[in-house]
């Protein structure tokens, strides 16, 4: 059993990675539905928390059905990350993730996210830091290094682990690499397989099939696996996942009846949430994949991708389940 402090999360716990504009609490929610074990907020500025930027706030917004949950801030300056602590722990997470792996250029040139890849020891202090201002578990989620000439993960992660870290999770490329090319899940074994490490190792990056789950479990010795882009849009990767972990065969694909059942929930949660304009326009990212196969079904995707009224994505969603609601989606690789 993998556990962070001391909230257990299971054998080879599935974790709905932090992804901008994408794990939100209606897809967290969803996500949660159907398998997640963990599951972490958007990440949150610390600068802009400090600063009580709107949108950073509304990114704290927990719920109980979601725990164990962890809220994620990034942040490069010492004070404002341990100003931010306090204010993340109001909203009473189970758990604090310091984003060190970010690899967007508005991030990294502040020296944030995966920008201290080139500073460790201001990474490992940072850490420290936080530790010692919080009672929470405070995990990490980083990239192998700044790029293939620094990977220094495991003396990175042992570091971490010796000020008070309670688990890490590595995505298996580095900045330089961005998301292209292949995650390279070889130095997060190695990281695993570190006689002096003890807290949980968590495989990130292209895990996007049952069978890549169960390597990283099985092949790299690895102690849960964080699933990202291969959710978007498709919260039932988690269940489809812990079917294949438990009977060794793939589960029948979701039927159109429960993908148009999810995305109106989704949506309306939505609205819901963030409003009308925002709930719409932040949920079209997934339209993709909750109807991904369907043959001729470009000109309703347009239709939920470029509709503004929420009223007429959902005739969309209605014109869908109609038009195709005996679509065998057994018939095709999702």
């Amino acid at each position: 059993m993998a556990k962070i402090g001391d909230i257990d999360v299971g054998d080879f716990p599935l974790l709905l990675a932090p992804m901008e504009d994408v794990s939100d609490p209606p897809f967290r929610a969803l996500c949660k539905e159907q398998g997640a074990d963990v599951v972490y907020t958007e990440f949150i500025s610390s600068e802009g928390l400090i600063r009580d930027a709107a949108k950073s706030v509304m990114k704290l917004d927990i719920y109980e059905k979601e725990r164990p949950v962890g809220i994620q801030i990034f942040g490069a300056n010492l004070e404002s990350m341990l100003q931010s602590v306090e204010i993340v722990e109001a909203s009473k997470p189970d758990i604090i993730d310091i984003n060190f792996g970010c690899p967007v250029k508005k991030v990294v040139s502040k020296g944030a996210g995966a920008g201290i890849l080139k500073d460790i020891d201001l990474m490992v202090s940072l850490t420290e830091a936080m530790v010692k201002h919080t009672n929470l578990p405070i995990t990490v989620k980083t990239r192998l290094g700044w790029d293939h000439d620094s990977i220094k993960i495991v003396e990175v992660a042992e570091r971490l682990q010796d000020v008070g870290c309670k688990a890490i999770a590595i995505h298996g490329r580095t900045r330089a690499q961005m998301y292209k090319g292949d995650a390279d899940w070889r130095p997060i074994a190695e990281v695993k397989n570190n006689q002096r490490m003890h807290i949980p190792v968590f495989g990130n990056g292209d895990v996007d099939t049952p069978e890549r789950a169960v390597a990283m479990r099985d092949e790299y010795g690895l102690d849960g696996a964080m699933i990202g882009r291969a959710s978007i849009g498709y919260p039932w990767f988690f269940r489809e996942v812990k079917h294949y972990f438990n009977t060794g065969e793939h589960l029948a694909p979701p039927t159109m009846q429960e993908r148009v059942d999810a995305a109106r929930r989704h949506l309306q949660m939505s609205i819901d949430w963030k409003g009308e304009k925002l709930g719409v326009f932040e949920t079209r990212r997934h339209y993709t994949n909750y109807f991904k196969g369907i043959p001729d079904f470009k000109p309703y995707r347009m239709k939920m991708v470029t509709s503004d009224a929420p009223e007429d994505v959902f005739a969309a969603f209605d014109e869908v389940e109609t038009l195709f609601a005996d679509y065998d989606f057994a018939q095709q690789t999702i």
